[in-house]
């Protein structure tokens, strides 16, 4: 048996002597991949038949698959593994490693031109390593506008959910508000499905039940593990490529630096009758970021900057969104175990209602100069409680609002401009509006009144949300009485990141860049809208039903 081929078959006896195992505990996984170094170990010049540039929610699917051929992959990823502390990546330390600002942290944050504070992923295992935990598919409507076929999409969810999805237990809090969205109208019950349906549902997680964090490079114990090799603490600086005249540029090679600031350079083999690929998966705010800073984008923006201009691309970096997140929280008189969000509600007018509780919010709160006060002390020392509360919330479909990212400077670990122009569409905010209403029928349920103080009502609440809001912008007076002011002054972001190299626009419908050979972008920057009710599902499909395209492409 050829050593090629002995990795697969050690994995299939041990399946059948083990069928119920889910995947090595944190201590022991680690070591296990032997694979992952830090770039500090890189060869200066390597060369591979693909080189995915970023270890994160789409690239980690897609370079474990692209590794079960015959193909060498190289993942460059520019931050740290998850576990070397996993400590941070626990259920009960979601809040404070999301806004963790110090600068190893492996949660990059930002301040986007709307005065909204946001956080992206920079850890190997991307946004899945510091998002909520969520679990739920898309619809389908996004497997039309993302060109994947259906058999394929369910296979590679099956792919990712028997890896790192579980069903959650039953939530004190959870259950109320499951019975509260119920109550109020927010129909049928669903019960426990990933599918994406209209109505109240539980869906998985990606928390095993003892609250270990299970993430996207958890899905690299699929990988051929001597055909890939992925790299921590990459920082790609740009993508090379080689022009002839009359011909297409073509992407041929990335310049990299370690921990050390040493400079690497990884090209594609010239040997793979031209089907060696880079395929950028950075995510929404990384890869149109990373082609702007290797040449593609709008000329006379890269110029500004000296950045030779490879192709002239002025929708790169185009359609940037962001999901609005807005709620209400919710102070209760006693105890209740933490959890974070497993139910989720979907209405006909195109809103998501998902709820936390037990954490401390305030490090999500922003600072938006003079505030509103509570009705009186007493209900300002209910407020103050910092773990005795809940945080409802809702998003809506879409959304519809668009901006823009800008490079700020040629520096790669910096964050570009960012604006998402929050509810600039009357629609966005004619749905939050909506969503708000149905947000107060709920808090005003039967299902909810146990976990009331029965002197705070929901003007309190609203009062106390508006001191709290998570932004930096300033409060209008009537954001307290006007649904549609308190959506615009306390709008904070979900995370939910999108655009910036949308297919029809920047990427064609195999996610190659148009105008270029040996290209591609694979990640939710090519969305148009944001998939499902929270995307981590949908991103990894993505990159799993990618990598078996590509595959595919290869053999013909």
């Amino acid at each position: 048996m050829g050593l090629k081929y002995s990795w697969r078959f050690l994995a299939l006896v041990f399946m059948v002597v083990f069928p119920n195992f889910h995947g090595l505990n944190y201590a022991e996984k680690a070591p296990k991949y032997s694979f992952i170094q830090e770039a500090t170990s890189a060869p200066e010049v390597s060369f591979y038949d693909y080189i995915v540039i970023g270890g994160g929610t789409a690239g980690c699917p897609l370079a474990a698959t692209l590794s079960a051929r015959d193909a060498k992959v190289l993942v460059l990823e520019r931050g740290g593994s998850p576990y070397t502390n996993t400590t941070k990546i626990r259920m009960e330390n979601v809040i404070s490693t999301l806004t963790d600002d110090s600068p190893n942290s492996i949660s990059q944050s930002f301040i986007s031109e709307d005065r909204v504070p946001g956080n992206r992923a920079r850890v190997l295992g991307g946004g899945t390593v510091i998002n909520l935990g969520f679990y739920s598919r898309a619809e389908t409507l996004f497997l039309k506008e993302a060109g994947i076929d259906e058999a394929l999409a369910n296979e590679s969810y099956e792919w990712v959910e028997k890896k790192i999805v579980y069903k959650p237990g039953a939530f004190q809090w959870q259950t109320a508000v499951r019975n509260g969205l119920l109550e109020v109208g927010v129909l049928p019950d669903n019960g426990f499905t990933y599918a994406h349906l209209n109505g109240t549902k539980t869906s998985g997680t990606i928390f095993d039940k003892n609250g270990n964090r299970h993430t996207a490079a958890d899905l690299l114990e699929y990988a051929n593990p001597t055909m890939i090799k992925v790299y921590l603490h990459a920082v790609v600086h740009k993508i090379t490529f080689t022009t002839k005249d009359g011909q297409r540029p073509k992407a041929d090679g990335v310049i990299f630096y370690d921990a050390n600031g040493g400079r690497h350079i990884a090209y594609l083999k010239h040997e793979s009758n031209n089907r060696s690929e880079i395929i950028l998966s950075a995510g929404a705010i990384g890869s149109p970021q990373l082609l702007m800073l290797s040449g593609i984008g709008p000329a006379a923006r890269l110029r500004s900057l000296g950045i030779k201009v490879v192709l002239d691309q002025p929708m790169v970096g185009r359609e940037m969104a962001d999901k609005p997140l807005n709620g209400l929280i919710i102070p209760y008189p006693t105890h209740i175990p933490l959890s974070l969000a497993t139910v989720v509600g979907i209405n006909k007018t195109s809103n998501y209602f998902e709820s936390l509780n037990g954490f401390d919010l305030s490090a999500l709160s922003g600072s938006g100069g003079a505030q509103p006060q509570t009705s009186n002390p007493s209900q300002e020392a209910m407020a103050n409680s910092t773990r005795n509360q809940a945080f409802l919330v809702q998003t809506i479909f879409g959304p519809i609002s668009k901006g823009y990212l800008e490079l700020q400077n040629t520096n790669a670990s910096d964050n570009p401009k960012l604006r998402f122009n929050y509810f600039q569409a009357a629609v966005d905010l004619r749905r939050c509006v909506s969503g708000m209403q149905t947000i107060i029928n709920v808090v005003n349920s039967d299902s909810l009144s146990r976990f009331r103080f029965r002197n705070m009502t929901t003007q309190d609440l609203i009062n106390m949300t508006v001191n709290r809001a998570g932004n930096l912008r300033r409060r209008n007076p009537n954001a307290t009485t006007s649904l549609e002011q308190y959506c615009i002054d306390t709008v904070m972001t979900f995370w939910h990141y999108h655009g910036g190299c949308q297919i029809g626009k920047v990427v064609d419908r195999d996610y190659k860049v148009l105008g270029l050979d040996q290209l591609r972008v694979i990640d939710a920057s090519t969305f148009s809208f944001s998939p499902g009710t929270n995307p981590q599902a949908a991103i990894m499909m993505l990159g799993r039903s990618m990598g078996r395209r590509i595959l595919q492409s290869r053999r013909r």
